[in-house]
């Protein structure tokens, strides 16, 4: 985690993109289940933002419980990889909404993603060999 810059976007609530790049850590096995994860000041520091909003997305995790709080340790990464499996499905489903109304709005059919993604792969497998 240390060393990546996150870049905030305007038209999203810094709180929800910070738990959008928990999410993503977790899913991409960078945090895992039963780890404890930096403290709420550290990410502040890392992520260059107000502890407080750190603290509010951690709050909405830990609803969710995506994360559990030991207290006096800190603030640990689920173990319940029935609901990590499920977060991770919904990034995946997320990232796929977007490609796909993306690629209707530059006028692709739906039946043709399918083809347009493996030409695609295709095109980029080629250029790296």
């Amino acid at each position: 985690m240390e060393g990546e810059i996150v870049e905030f976007k305007d038209n999203i609530p810094i709180y929800l993109q910070i738990e959008q790049y928990l999410y993503r850590q977790i899913a991409m096995g960078k945090l895992q289940a039963g780890q404890k994860i930096p403290s709420v000041r550290k990410l502040a520091v890392e992520l260059t933002v107000n502890v407080n909003t750190v603290q509010r997305a951690l709050q909405q995790m830990n609803d969710q419980g995506i994360l559990y709080t030991k207290r006096g340790e800190g603030n640990f990464v689920t173990e319940d990889t029935a609901l990590l499996d499920k977060t991770k499905q919904s990034l995946i489903d997320n990232e796929l909404d977007e490609f796909v109304q993306n690629m209707t709005r530059l006028g692709v059919k739906k039946e043709n993603l399918g083809q347009v993604l493996e030409e695609y792969i295709q095109r980029s497998e080629n250029k790296n060999e």
